[in-house]
């Protein structure tokens, strides 16, 4: 028996989360194989155990939001956004305002603030950082990665803002100051406003065509003039037009009148 729809009923009634904006066959997929690892038989099953045991319900929100980054990922897309696509932002604004949306375990935010530290003084920006997933936020606060995690960070960099303790590395307090990370469901909740940057990267492929025109339609609301949205790889987005979007480079796009 397929009890997903009651199970999206119940799920969005204790959270708020809408999976039904998720593209079913993956959800069902990688959900499915989570309850048959814990021993149930059914997404309903699976939900009364959630309601009993908290570690559960936080499992579950990890294996739906695919927590999956590294610090720099795809390096040379970093090195296109400070040397292209930052310094219009820096010479246009007193005090750049930037959102890491779907943060994750807090790799991205982080990648910001080290490289906006280059050419900033800590006043002079704000970093927000949201996800839906409490238990990666809180991950994220603490700031411990593995070597994995590390692995694309320029060593100069990795010597200013990290101290190594065996094999793990731990984000400088001077880093963690400069990123305000929040609770934030992108189907649901309050965007922030007068955003210079948005970066979103590898987390709309897994949400409905509808879904993904919502988020975009925020976003560039969200968006001061000339402000950018740094999407992920396989995220290009059709009808940009559609969201006062114009291309500005690969993955990169400019909200324009």
């Amino acid at each position: 028996m397929d009890d997903y729809i009651d199970f999206i009923k119940l799920v969005k009634k204790k959270s708020g989360i809408d999976l039904s904006l998720y593209k079913e066959s993956q959800m069902k997929r990688r959900l499915k194989s989570l309850y048959e690892k814990k021993g149930y038989r059914s997404f309903v099953d699976f939900f009364h155990g959630m309601e009993k045991d908290n570690d559960m319900y936080f499992e579950f929100l990890d294996r739906m939001t695919i927590n999956v980054s590294e610090f720099f990922r795809n390096p040379n897309r970093w090195e296109v956004f400070e040397k292209n696509i930052l310094p219009p932002i820096l010479d246009n604004n007193t005090k750049v305002k930037i959102w890491s949306a779907a943060c994750s375990t807090g790799e991205e935010p982080y990648t910001l603030a080290m490289i906006l530290l280059k050419y900033l003084k800590p006043h002079q920006f704000q970093i927000i950082a949201s996800d839906l997933d409490e238990n990666v936020l809180s991950k994220a606060k603490i700031g411990v990665y593995n070597e994995k995690a590390i692995k694309d960070v320029p060593k100069e960099l990795l010597a200013k803002y990290f101290k190594q303790e065996g094999s793990i590395y731990k984000v400088s307090d001077e880093l963690k100051k400069q990123i305000q990370f929040k609770k934030h469901n992108l189907l649901l909740d309050t965007y922030e406003k007068n955003v210079d940057v948005i970066v979103c990267r590898n987390v709309l492929i897994y949400f409905t065509e509808e879904a993904k025109i919502d988020i975009y339609t925020n976003f560039s609301k969200a968006l001061n003039q000339n402000g950018i949205l740094f999407v992920g790889s396989t995220e290009q987005i059709f009808h940009a037009e559609k969201y006062s979007f114009t291309s500005d480079q690969t993955f990169f796009y400019k909200k324009s009148l």
